[in-house]
């Protein structure tokens, strides 16, 4: 695992042994950013259920001017500081060791992000609860978006009842990237 491109590119990244995490691999990373990248710089970036950091870690090298990264597991928090190190963007970071709902009741009212992104484990419907908190959040800024990391069985059909609007989905093998957008939005082009 390594970053892609940026002021860090190539710089490979530490991950968490064991089956506690699931790293994005290169390929699903790349695709991703290419997809978001001319919206970036400059940009607030919210990772949320962090792991290794890799994510957010691939935002600041191409130019967002911040990260927050929420992780509740410690050996994986110890994981994103110190490839926050290496990769010399720890100035432009804020790591939170905590559950993602405590971080999101911690960070309201103090910051809001153009990019929101979340990879919670799988099967066990956190990616609701996230997006319950949010709909009436002023996390997300005007404008900003919501990207949901999920296997390949999670539906996301519903989001229009939650106050969402489904923007795009990229579906890979293992897994899927779902993009949304608080409904109520007006166009700015």
């Amino acid at each position: 695992m390594r970053v892609i491109s940026g002021t860090a590119r190539r710089i490979p990244l530490k991950c968490m042994e064991g089956f506690n995490t699931r790293p994005t691999t290169d390929r699903i990373k790349e695709t991703l950013f290419n997809m978001i990248a001319p919206y970036l710089y400059d940009c607030r970036f919210l990772d949320l259920f962090a792991g290794s950091g890799a994510i957010g870690i691939e935002a600041l090298s191409r130019g967002a001017k911040e990260a927050v990264f929420v992780e509740a597991d410690r050996r994986a928090m110890d994981c994103i500081r110190y490839n926050l190190e290496k990769t010399s963007l720890t100035s432009k970071a804020m790591t939170l060791h905590s559950d993602v709902m405590t971080a999101l009741y911690r960070l309201e009212g103090e910051k809001s992000f153009d990019y929101i992104f979340m990879d919670p484990p799988y099967g066990k419907g956190l990616e609701r609860k996230v997006l319950e908190y949010l709909k009436n959040s002023e996390l997300l800024a005007p404008g900003g978006i919501l990207i949901v990391e999920a296997s390949l069985d999670e539906t996301f059909e519903d989001v229009e009842k939650m106050g969402y609007i489904l923007l795009k989905t990229k579906r890979y093998k293992t897994n899927q990237h779902v993009f949304l957008e608080p409904q109520g939005r007006k166009e700015i082009c």
